[in-house]
């Protein structure tokens, strides 16, 4: 008996490290996934360096209870996965798009809510999370402003400067 104790102790320590190193963690309802649509799905959380794990409940309610966050106890019940994001909106958008090019995993696999920068969010907070892009997209656009920008500047100064050479 004390070594199942002992095990359930080292999973509850391994979970608080995975929430402690993750931007963003996602508890799912994945209530009737066949065992294809399970593995797809973490497939899709590893292209998105995320990882897709079960445990029981009660452990990962120990991690959080342990961590000093009890908000997440009325989430932990009946079928859980829970989601290790490297970055703060993956794990959510994998999961709007998932059920967004299958259908019929939009009732099998529901987000239940999400711990993000130290905060609870709940149901409607994680639909909002899934619309934000990535990190590298958000940059990617900002980049695309300055660019602009700067090139419309440089317009402005090459028409400029051509005024000054015709009208010498």
């Amino acid at each position: 008996m004390s070594a199942n104790i002992e095990a359930e102790k080292q999973i509850v320590e391994e979970i608080k490290a995975k929430i402690t190193s993750s931007k963003s963690v996602v508890l799912a309802d994945y209530n009737k996934l066949s065992v294809l649509e399970v593995t797809a799905l973490r497939n899709k959380f590893k292209e998105a360096n995320c990882e897709y794990k079960v445990y029981k409940n009660t452990l990962v309610r120990r991690a959080f209870n342990e961590l000093g966050i009890t908000d997440f106890d009325n989430d932990l019940n009946g079928t859980t996965a829970t989601v290790f994001c490297a970055d703060e909106t993956s794990g959510a958008a994998v999961f709007a798009k998932a059920t967004k090019e299958n259908p019929a995993l939009a009732e099998k696999v529901l987000p239940k809510c999400a711990f993000l920068e130290n905060k609870y969010l709940d149901k409607a907070a994680v639909k909002e999370l899934s619309a934000i892009p990535s990190k590298e997209v958000l940059i990617a656009k900002m980049l695309g402003c300055f660019q602009s920008s700067i090139s419309k500047f440089v317009y402005v100064l090459d028409t400029i400067a051509k005024a000054k050479e015709t009208a010498n």
